[in-house]
């Protein structure tokens, strides 16, 4: 009997530890569920929004170093992206519908105040033409605290190439040209960086609504 009672001891023993153990394994593999839920979730916030009239470039990318001036003569470098988000477009002061009519629609998105503190940027590809002075009083036209800028066509490339756009001059029957040009705006981040491109058609409410998704999903 006391043999008898000794296996049986050693049998609930055993079966105490392996109960014990399938606890502690229980435990492991939901806490690790846990965490990689967690982790999963994590990664879903993360997600870069579905855009109407764009696309979000995750992580951004880098802008190569470029030197132009603004409509008031003063340098305007790379750096100067840094600080706080702009919308780019580049265009010319001559364009008869696509510009002036980007260019409304970018002043309207800074008066609305989409993202707090935008800038709106418009960078000449018709250098030959738009001097300056000239710039100067085509961005002051569309909004008084829109920054042109211009250089150069050396000092243009670096830039256009960095961006993905282009340009190309047309020559016209009466002896000038006109510009082709990409019609692409270019969001860059606070960090400097280009975050999203929109293509467009381009409208108003499709625009307004990207910007805020981006604005919620914590974009640069």
């Amino acid at each position: 009997m006391r043999s008898g009672g000794r296996s049986g001891g050693r049998v609930w023993d055993t079966l105490v530890v392996l109960k014990n153990r399938s606890a502690v394994v229980f435990i492991v593999i939901a806490l690790a569920a846990a965490a990689g839920g967690a982790l999963v979730a994590r990664h879903l916030g993360r997600a870069p929004p579905t855009l109407q009239n764009g696309t979000v470039l995750p992580g951004g990318r880098d802008i190569a170093a470029f030197s132009l001036q603004d409509q008031d003569g003063r340098p305007f470098a790379q750096a100067q992206l840094r600080g706080a988000p702009s919308l780019l477009f580049f265009g010319f002061t001559h364009c008869p519908d696509v510009c002036p009519t980007t260019l409304a629609l970018m002043a309207a998105l800074q008066h609305a105040h989409v993202v707090p503190d935008l800038r709106v940027i418009f960078v000449t590809v018709d250098p030959g033409r738009d001097d300056t002075q000239t710039l100067h009083d085509y961005v002051r036209a569309f909004d008084s605290t829109m920054i042109g800028l211009r250089g150069e066509d050396a000092q243009l490339e670096g830039l256009l190439r960095s961006l993905g756009a282009v340009r190309l001059l047309q020559a016209t029957p009466d002896g000038s040209y006109n510009v082709d040009h990409s019609a692409t705006l270019y969001y860059i981040g606070a960090d400097g960086r280009l975050a999203s491109v929109f293509t467009p058609p381009f409208s108003l409410p499709a625009l307004t609504a990207d910007l805020r998704a981006l604005a919620s999903a914590g974009a640069p």
